[in-house]
């Protein structure tokens, strides 16, 4: 530590006061009711949706910092708004220290009191940890040369961040654009006309290509205090992940007595099975990692013709002009809902089998590519919130200083 710079223990340097819950609120602001109520949804995203009179409450100003106390985000520091404290939130002054190098020392901490956090159930601030912390004071015009570098180096780091999530962004359009040019005939195919198919391929309803197969809904239907731990796979639309696989982890599991007893919904391996309902409706997944199994009644068993390639048909459903069908054929209702009759009328183009093949080769080797760029940027961004710790960290051990 510097010569000039004096350590105190943050505990006896701080004030605080935690907030209360008003006795008195409304949802929106009137005469009485006119101080905003700063509960969690008001710090973290500057919404007030309740006011109160002030009886019985705490007060918070501007210029005050707000912690998270309770919950999952115990630790988070923000900058206040005026209005009436939340029980959740306890308000910190640091007096005679520069406002922004406080909030940066306060923010440094974070990582440490989320992590530290006590508490059954709910989690909450240790105080013993937070209090005790050694509280680095150089002279006031030092204070201001490390906020001006760190916010310096935040602004740079900000920068690299937003181009990393742009990137992000850019990657979703070009996978997407890929699955369209897939079913347009343009990666196998040269010189391809606008609405129209290359030569060989034509339009089929998936209804001529394949099979679909209901969920029992009968009085034989599994109820949760069936399942058990080892047995045969009972697929709810749940269990489908992003990548079209089967979640194992989490998969529900009959005995052989209770799957026999199925009238309806029993999957081989090849199959697709695609949900009908709700707010995953369209999520599909190949049936890879079971030879047999059984459907919940909010999925619907695609089962392909021979000829027909079902990673082809995952790809085409998965894809913008596959989920294009959703938006048709979605019966409008409060609840997302699609019946398997629908699913059977979507237009599929179809090349031969061997050119299927070949689109699903070339939609797997560039998405391949993206799933690689993918991971550069997701440990880009890790590293570039690591930094973000090491400056803070950097900073108030005298090391931004001039």
């Amino acid at each position: 530590m510097p010569k000039d710079w004096k350590v105190v223990r943050l505990g006896d340097y701080a004030k605080t006061e935690k907030g209360k819950k008003p006795k008195a609120v409304s949802k929106e602001p009137t005469k009485e009711f006119s101080i905003p109520y700063v509960n969690i949804k008001a710090f973290e995203q500057n919404i007030i949706d309740e006011y109160t009179n002030g009886v019985g409450c705490v007060l918070c100003e501007d210029d005050d910092f707000l912690m998270v106390w309770d919950g999952s985000r115990s630790g988070y520091v923000g900058k206040a708004i005026k209005g009436a404290l939340g029980s959740t939130l306890v308000k910190i002054k640091l007096p005679e220290v520069d406002h922004d190098f406080a909030y940066f020392f306060l923010q440094s901490k974070f990582v440490e009191i989320n992590s530290r956090a006590k508490g059954v159930g709910i989690p909450h601030v240790d105080p013993t940890l937070v209090w005790n912390y050694s509280l680095p004071l150089p002279p006031k015009e030092i204070q201001q040369q490390i906020v001006s570098k760190i916010e310096e180096l935040f602004s740079e780091l900000d920068k690299g961040i937003e181009e990393l999530k742009t990137a992000q962004q850019q990657l979703k359009v070009y996978r997407q654009a890929v699955l369209k040019w897939a079913f347009e005939g343009r990666l196998t195919n040269e010189d391809v006309k606008d609405g129209e198919l290359p030569e060989g391929w034509k339009n089929e309803t998936l209804g001529k290509i394949a099979k679909f197969i209901n969920g029992d809904r009968g009085k034989n239907y599994p109820n949760r205090n069936e399942y058990v731990e080892k047995g045969v796979a009972f697929i709810n639309t749940g269990h489908i992940e992003p990548n079209g696989k089967l979640s194992l982890t989490t998969m529900h599991y009959l005995t052989r007595e209770k799957f026999n007893s199925l009238n309806s919904g029993k999957i081989i391996k090849g199959d697709l099975v695609y949900c009908l309902r709700g707010a995953t409706l369209g999520k599909t997944a190949i049936v890879d990692q079971f030879d047999e199994g059984a459907i919940a009644s909010s999925l619907v068993i695609i089962r392909l013709n021979r000829e027909i390639s079902n990673r082809f048909v995952y790809y085409f459903l998965t894809g913008p002009i596959g989920r294009d069908n959703i938006f048709r054929f979605d019966n409008g209702s409060a609840q997302p809902n699609l019946s398997a009759k629908s699913v059977t009328l979507y237009k599929i183009p179809i090349p031969s089998f061997d050119e299927q093949q070949k689109v699903v080769q070339e939609i797997e080797s560039r998405l391949s590519v993206c799933d690689k760029i993918e991971e550069t940027i997701t440990d880009s961004l890790k590293q570039a919130e690591a930094l973000r710790q090491s400056i803070l960290k950097k900073a108030f051990e005298g090391k931004l200083a001039n």
